[in-house]
């Protein structure tokens, strides 16, 4: 079996972000060789995520939408977790609801999706560096 494992960096401008990474994913999995085999694309870090879905940008808004009415950043008093010093905890709450992480098998050498799947980074306490793992094994 061969496997190749990369890390993808991500550094947001804004505190709330998704990045559509289906090109970079498909991309890794040339560079593998990989024919048959399976590819896990996951967030290294506590408040981002990685999911599957549309990309279509009103459903992007509408995601953002929806996380910020079930967990609103502000204000920051309302989470016991920001007690700490930190003014998070709405991401770890928006990222255990988003996902960790997402399992894409691959057929023919290339990632297989069903209509309009595409792979997201989603961030939620931007600013800083954070990384993404992605491991593709098979043969």
């Amino acid at each position: 079996m061969k496997s190749l494992t990369e890390y993808l960096v991500f550094n947001t401008k804004t505190r709330r972000e998704y990045i559509n990474i289906t090109d970079t994913v498909a991309k890794l999995v040339k560079k593998s060789g990989i024919q048959e085999g399976l590819c896990l694309v996951n967030a290294m870090h506590i408040t981002a995520s990685v999911y599957i879905n549309d990309a279509e940008s009103g459903l992007l808004q509408d995601f953002d939408d929806f996380l910020e009415r079930i967990a609103p950043h502000a204000p920051v008093s309302n989470y016991r977790h920001n007690r700490t010093g930190e003014d998070n905890g709405d991401a770890h709450i928006k990222r255990t609801l988003m996902g960790r992480e997402v399992v894409v098998a691959i057929t023919g050498g290339k990632l297989d999706f069903g209509p309009w799947e595409q792979i997201y980074y989603g961030e939620f306490d931007g600013g800083r560096p954070k990384r993404v793992l992605v491991k593709i094994i098979g043969e």
